[in-house]
């Protein structure tokens, strides 16, 4: 008689979300120390402590390793929009969430941006890392689109041309500010910070993307 599999818990999932970034945080060490090219998964896997098959199991490329680093950004962002004030209209929101989201005020935030801006630099030699980051913000402009139709009380139309517009208006700017940020010595808090530069960004858009009807 087969046995019944119990549903993972939540401390499971904590301890899987745990292993992700520990490698993740791993990875961009050893990238920043022997260049993406040089590093190998398994010297990854070695380091973080992990066996090969363990890394491959979370990771299918040495490259991805990385991507929990860059989507806690855009996770989080996604989720300070959602959260924003319901009177707020959609630039206002979107500028909320980018403000929580890219704060230095928490410091695990402020290391989370430090490693997102040396990603970021080695990321234009290395095709395969600036997919990542790509991917990731893809991602997130799938998920900012689902929390723009639920703010206007219209859920069903999250993939609808006018929603999916703002959302992707809405992530490029972010991800312009953030690629801007990281390619400079600006420190993350202050007026030519992440936050700053992303606020700056919406505001400069025209009325008409955040329109979602």
């Amino acid at each position: 008689m087969p046995v019944a599999r119990t549903p993972a818990t939540p401390l499971t999932e904590r301890r899987k979300a745990e292993t992700r970034t520990d490698i993740a945080r791993t990875a961009a060490a050893l990238f920043v120390e022997h260049g993406v090219r040089e590093t190998r998964a398994e010297d990854i896997a070695r380091e973080a402590g992990v066996a090969p098959r363990t890394f491959y199991r979370y990771f299918p490329t040495k490259e991805e390793a990385v991507a929990p680093l860059f989507e806690a950004g855009a996770r989080q962002w996604v989720d300070a929009t959602r959260a924003a004030p319901a009177r707020l209209p959609l630039a206002e929101a979107l500028t909320h969430g980018t403000r929580e989201a890219l704060s230095t005020d928490d410091p695990a935030n402020a290391e989370a941006l430090e490693w997102v801006r040396v990603l970021l630099r080695l990321a234009d030699s290395s095709p395969a890392l600036r997919s990542v980051w790509m991917d990731a913000y893809h991602a997130s402009e799938t998920a900012l689109a689902a929390v723009l139709a639920e703010r206007e009380g219209t859920p069903e139309r999250a993939g609808s041309l006018p929603v999916r517009l703002a959302a992707g208006t809405a992530a490029t700017a972010v991800r312009v500010a953030v690629e801007t940020w990281a390619a400079g010595d600006a420190p993350a808090a202050g007026p030519e910070g992440p936050a700053a530069l992303a606020a700056r960004c919406i505001a400069s858009l025209s009325e008409s993307p955040w329109s979602t009807t």
